[in-house]
């Protein structure tokens, strides 16, 4: 019999030539992914032929010294190395377009220069937009390239358009922006980015789920405790990062999409399909599910928020958070977040999904860690000792990426004695080769409108509704929830070990 499975995986779309106009050129995002993805594709082999950059940001720079910035930067990031002979050949399909965000005459003429590339390749042709910009442009920049035209179809040429998160900062914000959005591209071709996604692990949590005999069987209350999901980040306000956090936080900034993300792959049903809404509408029934504390009582009992002080990460000595450049001092932004979330459907019933996120932690990991339940203790309750710890399924999306459970085995020797030992499978090791950066394997399925990996509208409004409703939680009354402290270098505030402790459990250490 055939494999209904695989032969959706070897019928995905190829990607189509196209040009890729990044509006937003200028800034790091650029530099340091979008474009450093786009050469590690062309190095391997996996850019179509004949697919042209357009930057355009409102800096007066030229097509040689934007080539020459994407260059030095390439030379430190690049995950496949730099080559002179490849990159030579890289430079000429890159060009810079200066012009203000809000100037229609500049999208005139970059619509003048993509109609000129066009016939250079023989005709019309694809184009896919990247909004890389900052936020506050993201409206602007959208209705410019509808009057000028740029987001019609033409004679069986797609335009698309890729939006950069954060994708609205609350719910009203975020319905106003799919408004503008819809009003400019259709919804098939809106690709809402979470580079997350985009990730070889967090790829694979179908796969593994719904490939493997194994465990979906087990995937389910009746033999899971408790699931973790953690981000944890080493670095805290660099790079001016510190203006724009404090108005975010951990739970608009990585919890809203990132983590929310993860969980729902944890989470969801199997879909009747690998198609892109096939998968999305799952995902978006466990967004739906997620139970919403009822008064800021019960928030406040689910979540733990706080900031770091002063300390020591990686042996060097780091102010705390209120001390960060572009920090308010009296700022009341958590750095650091910790939810006790609940699916509330058949198959999670009763099951708590843990969610933490924190600044200046010891490392910088994301780990997904599957809890199961015990199994019954009679059999070797006789024992000196006790039963080690269950088994731990642990999904790591980064920087090791790959996947271990735990097991418990007997040591050898004469007496009957238990340890947890890991099996462990590692990405690099086990294929030879590291996992492609996530931005690579997003633009490839943009270039080939396959949006399984992208946000719909109702996900994110969904995201938004459970995110606002722990914000206003945490707002309701005069005197909200106490701001926490942990000190930069440790793994966050001792009231967030409070909250695992109250069940009887522990934060896994990463």
């Amino acid at each position: 019999m055939s494999n209904p499975f695989r032969e959706e995986l070897v019928s995905q779309a190829r990607s189509e030539v196209c040009t890729v106009v990044i509006l937003g050129a200028t800034g790091d995002l650029t530099h340091r992914k979008l474009v450093p993805a786009l050469y590690n594709l062309a190095a391997e082999g996996e850019l179509p032929p004949g697919v042209k950059i357009v930057g355009m940001a409102r800096r007066d720079w030229s097509d040689e010294y934007f080539r020459d910035s994407l260059e030095s930067i390439n030379r430190e990031v690049s995950r496949s190395g730099h080559c002179e002979e490849l990159w030579g050949e890289f430079r000429e399909c890159v060009s810079y377009h200066c012009s203000e965000f809000q100037d229609a005459e500049g999208y005139r003429k970059l619509s003048e220069r993509l109609d000129e590339i066009d016939r250079e390749r023989g005709g019309a042709g694809n184009r896919l937009f990247y909004i890389a910009s900052a936020p506050g442009f993201f409206d602007d920049i959208l209705e410019h390239l509808g009057k000028a035209g740029l987001n019609a179809e033409r004679a069986g040429y797609w335009s698309r358009v890729i939006v950069e998160k954060p994708f609205g900062t609350d719910l009203p914000s975020a319905r106003h922006l799919n408004r503008i959005v819809n009003a400019t591209f259709q919804e098939r071709d809106t690709y809402r980015i979470d580079h997350y996604l985009g990730k070889e692990t967090a790829q694979n949590l179908m796969v593994l789920r719904f490939a493997n005999a194994i465990f979906e069987p087990i995937w389910n209350s009746r033999s899971i405790d408790s699931v973790q999901i953690t981000c944890a980040e080493h670095f805290g306000m660099e790079g001016g990062r510190g203006g724009y956090y404090d108005k975010a936080g951990a739970l608009r900034d990585m919890v809203q999409n990132h983590l929310l993300q993860l969980l729902s792959l944890v989470a969801m049903e199997p879909p009747t399909d690998l198609s892109a809404d096939g998968v999305r509408d799952e995902k978006v029934k466990v967004l739906r599910s997620l139970r919403q504390w009822e008064t800021p009582e019960l928030v406040a009992a689910n979540t733990v928020r706080a900031q770091y002080t002063a300390g020591h990460v990686n042996g060097k000595p780091v102010v705390g958070y209120r001390e960060e450049d572009r920090v308010d001092p009296e700022s009341m932004t958590e750095a650091y977040v910790a939810l006790r979330v609940m699916v509330d459907t058949w198959r999670w019933s009763g099951v708590p999904f843990y969610v933490r996120m924190g600044k200046r932690l010891p490392k910088k990991a994301t780990e997904i860690s599957v809890h199961f339940k015990d199994a019954p203790g009679v059999l070797f309750s006789a024992l000196p000792g006790r039963v080690p710890g269950g088994n731990v399924l642990v999904i790591r999306i980064q920087p090791d990426e790959g996947i271990s459970l735990r097991i418990i085995s007997k040591l050898p020797g004469a007496s009957l004695r238990m340890e947890p030992v890991k099996m462990d499978f590692h990405y690099a090791s086990s294929f030879g080769k590291s996992s492609p950066e996530a931005y690579e394997r997003l633009l490839l399925d943009a270039m080939a409108g396959d949006a399984t990996l992208f946000a719909r509208r109702d996900e994110v409004e969904e995201a938004w509704k459970f995110i606002d409703h722990l914000e206003r939680g945490w707002h309701a009354t005069e005197t909200p929830p106490k701001m926490a402290e942990y000190a930069a270098g440790s793994w966050g505030p001792v009231e967030s070990d409070a909250l695992m402790a109250s069940e009887g459990r522990t934060w896994r250490r990463l």
